[in-house]
């Protein structure tokens, strides 16, 4: 019996934050050694908002940054296949022939969409992003994508991925696997602003491998309870960041208990909240700081393995099209007309 395809990945845009751990990357972690394992770098994905030279200029730094941090989370990469997105231009082939199979209406539906929009500063929507949903069916349904582990912000892409491999099957017959979404039990991890979720472009996160004194700094930095002047004056718990990340990433249950009575009684600081909550960040950063410095230590291990990884699922996404062209019947007329030529052309030198 085969072992179900698992399809994941990101823009490549800078080192990973504790958002997209909580998101998508614990996940991963969980999941990927049950699965014959993709993970791409979706640098075509990059473009609907990153499009200068100079964005493009640093996907490769990006990338390699980025799969050092999925495999310093904890990513097996003897179970895990990482490639280029941009390298497979068969990718770019098989969106042509999706986007076919939705209304504009349907992706105008994609929330996140209008919020990626506003977050990269767009005062319209370019067609590429709008018609990101599509491109990312495109990703999964040409290496056969069978389980794809996503945030909460990208449940509604998934679901037009499978609204799309219903169609595709239910025309030219069954070529792709209708994916299963595995969502993350977490919600989206607020930023350490306090104002939205954790993102690089807002300056608000906190780094997969920031140092301890770059914890420290951040965690000192966030946002709490703005009614809160003194610490003897009691706080809130519910929406204060600080305390989510306490639910989050400290395992001493019994400790986060009491802080939040106490806090709640005006009987604790800020200051000793944050420090309790900047030393359970160094104490789950730590494992994951030290496989990335033996990871980078390994020179060219990175690039190795992106390369192996996109060669692979280059010969895979050939085949899948192979299948989706003679589905379709499209391969059949150019034969046709091939054929027909081949024969005029030994008709025509017999006549001379």
């Amino acid at each position: 019996m085969s072992v179900a395809r698992m399809l994941t990945g990101d823009r490549p845009t800078g080192r990973l934050h504790l958002g997209h751990y909580v998101g998508s990357i614990a996940n991963r972690v969980r999941l990927h050694q049950g699965y014959d394992s993709f993970f791409i770098v979706a640098d075509l994905h990059m473009l609907t908002t990153r499009n200068t030279r100079e964005d493009i200029q640093r996907v490769a730094d990006n990338a390699r940054e980025m799969v050092t941090d999925i495999l310093a989370a904890g990513v097996d990469p003897a179970r895990a296949t990482f490639y280029l997105q941009s390298a497979i231009p068969e990718v770019g082939d098989l969106n042509t022939l999706l986007q076919n199979l939705v209304t504009v209406p349907r992706l105008e539906r994609v929330p996140s969409l209008k919020d990626m929009a506003r977050d990269s500063g767009k005062e319209e929507m370019p067609y590429g992003l709008l018609g990101y949903p599509v491109l990312q069916a495109a990703d999964i349904l040409c290496v056969k994508g069978q389980v794809v582990p996503v945030g909460k912000d990208n449940a509604a892409h998934v679901e037009v991925t499978r609204e799309i491999a219903r169609r595709f099957n239910g025309l030219y017959g069954t070529v792709f696997p209708v994916p299963e979404l595995i969502q993350a039990e977490t919600p989206s991890l607020v930023g350490t602003d306090g104002a939205a979720k954790m993102s690089k472009s807002r300056g608000n996160t906190i780094l997969l491998s920031d140092d301890e004194a770059a914890v420290r700094r951040k965690v000192m930095g966030m946002y709490t309870d703005p009614n809160r002047v003194r610490a003897d004056v009691p706080g809130t718990v519910e929406g204060n960041p600080v305390f989510a990340y306490h639910d989050v990433f400290n395992p001493d249950r019994a400790q986060v208990a009491e802080l939040k009575e106490r806090y709640r009684a005006g009987r604790v600081g800020d200051v000793e909240v944050k420090e309790k909550l900047t030393d359970a960040l160094n104490r789950f950063l730590d494992p994951i700081r030290e496989r990335r410095e033996r990871i980078e230590d390994d020179r060219g291990l990175v690039d190795q393995l992106i390369f192996d990884g996109t060669e692979r699922t280059r010969r895979e996404v050939r085949q899948t099209m192979r299948e989706v062209r003679r589905a379709m019947g499209l391969t059949s007329a150019y034969t046709r007309m091939r054929r027909r030529a081949e024969r005029a052309g030994r008709v025509l030198a017999t006549e001379g």
